[in-house]
């Protein structure tokens, strides 16, 4: 997980990958605060892409952030593998920097400032782009 140094001022969208939904925050390294953005529900690959297209388009990001999930212990896994390939591909696809960060805990974490909330689906959709919000909340205060 590298320590890319983007623009002063530049925007960073930051991806919590999943293999049914995509949580999306958005943050500024100027503010260094990172906010829950969207959560792409799509089963195609291309639609995916497509609906990350439109969110680049729109925010203009200097930098992207996905966060890597591993084992407490640090060990990878499957879904770690699958996170690597997606990083790769928003580089390949979007020609922009992608940093990968540290995402243990960030979907639980989410889960449980929800749990109340008893939101059903939505509350899934929040709970996804919540976490985002929290793996980039983390890369910015890693950076500090």
């Amino acid at each position: 997980m590298s320590a890319s140094t983007p623009n002063p001022e530049a925007i960073v969208l930051a991806f919590d990958f999943g293999t049914r939904r995509i949580g999306v925050a958005v943050g500024s390294t100027l503010l260094r605060q990172a906010r829950a953005l969207a959560t792409i529900d799509e089963e195609r690959a291309d639609a995916r892409f497509a609906r990350i297209g439109d969110l680049i388009a729109e925010w203009q990001p200097g930098l992207l952030v996905v966060g890597i999930p591993v084992h407490a212990d640090g060990a990878e896994h499957d879904m770690t593998a699958r996170a690597q390939r997606f990083a790769r591909q928003l580089e390949g696809r979007f020609r922009l920097p992608v940093e990968r960060a540290d995402e243990r805990y960030t979907t639980q974490e989410a889960a449980a400032q929800l749990a109340s909330s008893r939101a059903g689906r939505r509350g899934r959709d929040a709970r996804d782009a919540l976490a985002a919000e929290l793996i980039l909340q983390g890369w910015f205060d890693e950076r500090r």
